[in-house]
C-alpha cells in the first residue's frame, strides 16, 4: 500500500503546506490517539508533545492538541525539548504515544511530526499505514462523547527529568571540572537543557547557537554547519566542541584541534570502550550503508562485527532491536546507545566520548581518532519530477562504476526520504577513481531528470 504522508522519519514538509498544515496536523491528532488509545488502563489515554523552537511548532502543537484531546486523549505539553527527551519522557510519563515536532536539521521553514510508542521506539511502518488509514477517514466517525474529551497539562518539570537522566548515562562519580566545553545548539531544541547539563557536571560551559527566534533554527550553525563551532573552539582555546542538530538527536564533535569528528569515529570511539569493560552486546555495532568502510576495516581488527542497514536511524534501530546490538548509528551523528535510550541522543552520545577522554586523561584529538577513513564521496542531485534511477542510462553508468571500484570499494546510490534528491556516495582506495565514477553517476542523473522534466 503507497504512503500518502509518512516518509523515512515521521511526516515532513514545507510549513503551511500540504501535508504540514494544521488541517493535517489535527487530523494526524485524532487519527494517532484513537489508535493509541489503550482500554487497559485505569487512566484515561495520555500523549506527550515535544517541540524544537521552529516558528511553525507554535501552529502545528496547537493543532496536534486538538486532534487528540478530541478523540479523548489528555495531552502533556513538554515545549522546546530534545526528541530523545520525548522518547524518554512517553516512558517516563506511562503516556500512550510521544510526539515531536521538528524537522531536525533542515531550514526553519521545514517541519515535521515524528510519533513514538508508548516504549520510546518510532512507529513500525504498519502502524502508520493504520493512523494514515485514519486520516482520509471522516473525522467525525473518531471523535470522543463531550463528557470524555481529553485535557491538555504543560510538563513544567521536563528540563529537570531530562536534565538528571542525562547525567546518569554518566559512570558513577565521573565530572567534567577542568573542561572547557564549547556547545552549539543550533538555535534548537537543546538550547536550554544541554548546556545546564554540562554546567551541572562542573565542565566550563561557552554556548552558541542558544537564542532562538523561530527563524535561525539550523542557520550557520549546529552539526550541519560547524564552522561557528571550529571557529569559537579556536577562539576560547576550549578542550572539545559539542554541536548539536535543531532537535538534538544528532551530534558532531569537534576536537581542540578544530578537527571535525564524525559519527563514525564516535561509534568506533564508543564500541572500542565498551568492548574493553565488556559492556558491548552481540560483538559490534550496526550503522548503515553510509558509513565508512574504515570503520568496518577498524572493527575487524578489532575482533568486532559490523552491520548494515538502510540509511535512517529507524532502521538502525530496528535491527538493533532484532538482534541484540547496544551501540548503533549514522555517520551523520545520530547515534543509539539502546542501554540509555531508544533513538539517537547527541548529548548522551557526547557524555560517552567526554567520559573515554577524561578516564584516559587524554586530548579528544589523540582519542577520537581511532582509523583512517577510506577516500568517500558524496554528491547530491535534485530532480523536478520522475525516477532518474530507473532511466537506462543511469543504470548503465552504476554497473560501470560498480565494475571499475571492484573489490576495492563500495557505491551506494539511494534517492533520499524527505526531500526530491538522488545522493550518489562511493568510496575506495583510489581517490580519484572514487571522485570520477561518483561523477559519471551524478550527470547521468542530472541528464536523465533534466529530460523527464522536459
Amino acid at each position: 500500500m503507497s504512503r500518502r504522508y509518512f516518509g523515512t522519519d515521521g511526516i515532513r514538509g514545507l510549513a503551511n503546506r500540504h501535508p504540514m498544515t494544521s488541517e493535517v496536523a489535527l487530523k494526524v491528532g485524532m487519527a494517532a490517539g484513537k489508535v493509541f488509545q489503550n482500554g487497559t488502563h485505569s487512566h484515561r489515554p495520555r500523549v506527550v508533545i515535544g517541540k524544537d523552537t521552529r516558528l511553525s511548532g507554535y501552529m502545528l502543537e496547537a493543532a496536534l492538541m486538538s486532534g487528540f484531546t478530541s478523540v479523548g486523549m489528555d495531552v502533556f505539553l513538554l515545549g522546546p525539548m530534545p526528541t530523545p527527551a520525548v522518547a524518554m519522557l512517553t516512558r517516563s510519563l506511562r503516556a500512550d504515544l510521544g510526539v515531536m515536532i521538528s524537522a531536525s536539521h533542515n531550514r526553519f521553514d521545514d517541519n515535521g511530526i515524528k510519533l513514538f510508542d508508548p516504549d520510546g521506539y518510532k512507529l513500525s511502518d504498519e502502524t502508520e499505514l493504520r493512523i494514515e488509514q485514519l486520516i482520509d477517514e471522516d473525522s467525525a466517525e473518531l471523535l470522543a462523547a463531550a463528557d470524555d474529551i481529553g485535557r491538555a497539562t504543560r510538563v513544567e518539570s521536563a528540563q529537570e527529568r531530562y536534565i538528571e537522566y542525562a547525567k546518569r548515562t554518566l559512570p558513577r562519580n565521573l565530572r567534567l571540572d577542568g573542561l572547557r566545553i564549547v556547545i552549539d545548539c543550533a538555535h534548537g531544541a537543546g538550547y536550554k537543557v544541554a548546556p545546564e547539563v554540562l554546567w551541572e557536571l562542573g565542565a566550563e560551559v561557552i554556548k552558541i547557537g542558544v537564542e532562538p527566534n523561530g527563524r535561525n533554527i539550523n542557520l550557520k550553525c549546529g552539526s550541519t554547519a560547524p564552522e561557528a563551532l571550529i571557529e569559537k573552539v579556536h577562539e576560547v582555546r576550549a578542550d572539545i566542541g559539542i554541536a548539536l542538530d535543531g532537535d538534538a538527536d544528532r551530534v558532531v564533535i569537534v576536537d581542540e584541534t578544530g578537527r571535525i569528528v564524525d559519527g563514525d569515529q564516535l561509534m568506533a570511539v564508543i564500541a572500542e570502550s565498551w568492548h574493553r569493560r565488556g559492556r558491548l552486546a552481540a560483538g559490534g555495532i550496526v550503522a548503515t550503508v553510509m558509513s565508512n568502510l574504515g570503520l568496518e576495516r577498524h572493527l575487524r581488527e578489532l575482533g568486532l562485527g559490523l552491520q548494515r542497514t538502510p540509511v535512517g536511524d529507524r532502521y538502525v534501530v530496528e535491527h538493533m532491536r532484532k538482534h541484540g546490538f547496544n551501540v548503533g548509528g549514522e555517520q551523520s551523528g545520530h547515534i543509539v546507545l539502546s542501554d540509555f535510550t531508544t533513538t539517537g541522543d547527541g548529548l548522551v552520545s557526547a557524555l560517552q566520548i567526554l567520559a573515554v577522554a577524561v578516564a584516559a586523561d587524554r586530548p579528544v584529538s589523540d582519542v577520537c581518532q581511532r582509523f583512517e577513513p577510506v577516500p568517500q564521496v558524496l554528491q547530491n542531485v535534485r530532480f523536478a519530477s520522475g525516477k532518474p534511477l530507473e532511466d537506462e542510462r543511469v543504470k548503465t553508468a552504476i554497473e560501470k562504476a560498480q565494475t571499475r571500484l571492484g573489490n576495492t570499494g563500495r557505491l551506494v546510490i539511494r534517492p533520499s526520504g524527505t526531500e526530491p534528491v538522488i545522493r550518489v556516495m562511493a568510496e575506495g582506495d583510489d581517490e580519484q577513481l572514487v571522485g570520477t565514477v561518483v561523477g559519471d553517476i551524478c550527470e547521468a542523473v542530472r541528464v536523465a531528470a533534466s529530460q523527464e522534466a522536459a
